[in-house]
Formats: structure tokens, C-alpha cells, sequence
């Protein structure tokens, strides 16, 4: 069974930077694509960065330019570095690993 574990979530100021790490208990982790999700209180589960397993980026709209999703093959983890930390991105962040298995999340909070 694939697990995935997320990590590097906490509260930040506005304006601020955090790094989230997911790590994959799998080899076939290099051959799939990972996506971050978040899901803010009473919202749905949206899409924010995908990676290919080439290494093509996609990016919603929202965070453009403040994102940058990344993976490590070697080491079966993906990235999401987040700069320009808005109050709109609090939320918990999830990744994904193609449509195999999802993380339990990692909550990130941007408050003054």
C-alpha cells in the first residue's frame, strides 16, 4: 500500500515562506505525476500545483508566480515552496500521487 506523508506546514505571517515536503513509501513514485491540493475551511479540495513525472509544472491561477512545486526522484519526494504567504492560502495542504493515494495532509496558517 502507497503512503504518502506531508510535512512543513505551520503558521506563518503574511508575506512569509514555507516549504512543504511529501515524502512516497514507493519506487513507482518517479513514473507518476504528484499534485498539491489544499482545502480551506469550508471549502472544497482545489488543485494548486501539479508536476509530470517530466517535470512539467501547471499552476492555478491563484498562485502563480508565489508557488513553485518541484520532486525529487531520488528520493521519492515532492516540493511546493510558497512565497508571498496571502491569509487566502490557510488551509491544509494535501499531495497526491497520481490517482494511486493521497496524504493525510499538513496544515499551513496565515495570519497576522
Amino acid at each position: 500500500q502507497v503512503q504518502l506523508a506531508e510535512s512543513g506546514g505551520g503558521l506563518v505571517q503574511p508575506g512569509e515562506s514555507l516549504r512543504l515536503s511529501c515524502v512516497a513509501s514507493t519506487r513507482i513514485f518517479s513514473i507518476h505525476n504528484m499534485n498539491w491540493y489544499r482545502q480551506a475551511p469550508g471549502n472544497q479540495r482545489e488543485l494548486v500545483a501539479s508536476i509530470t513525472a517530466t517535470g512539467t509544472t501547471n499552476y492555478a491561477d491563484s498562485v502563480k508566480g508565489r508557488f513553485t512545486i518541484s520532486r525529487d526522484n531520488d528520493k521519492n519526494t515532492a516540493y511546493l515552496q510558497m512565497d508571498h504567504l496571502q491569509d487566502e492560502d490557510t488551509g491544509v495542504y494535501y499531495c497526491r500521487l497520481g490517482h494511486i493515494a493521497w496524504g493525510k495532509g499538513t496544515l499551513v496558517t496565515v495570519s497576522s
